[in-house]
């Protein structure tokens, strides 16, 4: 009981004392705590666009992965036609996966931006 009393106590005690948070480009009286954009964003959907590329980047690097291992199960296969299959269908997995991916944001891009006008 002890504790959950202090729990209380010490949530009631921080969410009472919190300081004002303005961006930088407001005028940052004494008593707030001034904070710079590092995303550089003002809007969500810009947000969103910043997300979604670097969520295509770690897809790349994704990709890149599969291509060495592929590579890597292939000219490890020692001829055995078994393992040069799977290599051989890890690139061809992987070039799917990609094509789609970059079709799907290709795509998307141009309904949202070109037909819609929300670039």
């Amino acid at each position: 009981m002890r504790k959950i009393a202090l729990c209380i106590i010490l949530f009631s005690a921080i969410l009472f004392n919190v300081p004002e948070v303005k961006a930088v480009g407001d005028k940052c009286p004494t008593d707030a705590v001034c904070l710079d954009n590092p995303l550089n964003v003002d809007s969500p959907q810009k947000l969103i666009g910043v997300i979604i590329r670097g969520a295509l980047g770690v897809v790349g690097s994704i990709a890149l992965a599969v291509f060495v291992y592929g590579g890597y199960t292939w000219m490890l296969s020692g001829g055995n036609a078994e393992m040069v299959q799977r290599g051989k269908l890890t690139f061809f997995y992987a070039t799917v996966g990609l094509i789609i991916i970059f079709s799907a944001y290709a795509i998307t891009k141009f309904v949202l931006a070109d037909l819609l006008g929300l670039g």
